[in-house]
């Protein structure tokens, strides 16, 4: 990967943790997520977590990196209430996920933006149409939409390219256009899962430097990832998981 990436030294005051001691991490008045003992079983007993415990404060960017199968999509999962975790207590935002109410998924959800490897645009729908629907489900108005959709895609640096579909975009700016999509509302949260696992490097780089410049706004992104290059650039905290546990929690880490 060629392409710098330019990133300040001090983005986020970031709270000091130690490295991995067993004990259960105590999470502060400004905690976003908070897994604590956290076990997931799939059927027919198949561990994909074991006893994990993090926290994660409002407005960390935050790594989690593992092999294939080390639980990372799980994380994923649970965060979004996709599925139930085994055991353990997960807080997302100040609500307890363990006791949230099914009918009120969707109005957590609406507090997460989402951002995945393989775009999830509607094909049928300019980019601006992509955009404008996030906000429709949520049942904005047209005023708040007609003002909301060109300032999310100038801030992406796709003013430009509001009328086109995503078969007439690139790879990377399909995905500005999902980043669009989950930040256009202003999330206090962002998950993003492989982000830039189908983009080049100098395109990475790009997606990457976008996501700081949302995250200085002041938005906590939790990003999974195999991206090893781009972990060690940044050199933000990572979250490393190994067969379902949890081997390291370092504020600025690298990928191994």
């Amino acid at each position: 990967m060629d392409s710098e990436l330019q990133i300040d030294e001090n983005p986020v005051a970031l709270v000091e943790r130690p490295e991995v001691d067993g004990d259960v991490p105590t999470p502060s008045g400004g905690a976003m997520i908070v897994f604590d003992s956290v076990r997931k079983i799939y059927e027919p007993n198949v561990a994909a977590l074991t006893d994990v415990s993090f926290v994660i404060e409002k407005g960390d960017f935050v790594f989690v990196v593992g092999a294939s199968g080390s639980g990372k999509s799980t994380v994923i999962r649970l965060l979004l209430k996709e599925i139930e975790p085994t055991a353990g207590k997960i807080v997302v935002g100040g609500r307890d996920l363990t006791r949230l109410k099914r009918s009120k998924v969707p109005l957590l959800r609406r507090n997460i933006g989402c951002v995945f490897q393989d775009f999830k645009l509607l094909p049928n729908r300019t980019a601006a149409e992509n955009v404008a629907y996030a906000l429709k489900v949520q049942g904005e108005g047209g005023t708040a939409i007609r003002r909301k959709v060109p300032e999310v895609l100038n801030l992406v640096g796709l003013a430009h390219k509001m009328t086109s579909y995503p078969e007439e975009l690139s790879g990377g700016e399909q995905q500005r256009v999902s980043i669009a999509r989950a930040v256009v509302n202003h999330p206090p949260l962002l998950i993003c899962d492989e982000p830039t696992g189908n983009l080049d490097p100098d395109t990475s780089v790009g997606i990457m430097q976008l996501l700081y410049r949302i995250n200085r706004a002041g938005t906590t992104i939790v990003m999974a990832t195999h991206d090893r290059e781009m972990v060690d650039k940044m050199r933000r905290r990572v979250i490393a998981l190994e067969e379902g546990r949890l081997a390291r929690d370092e504020r600025r880490g690298g990928y191994a």
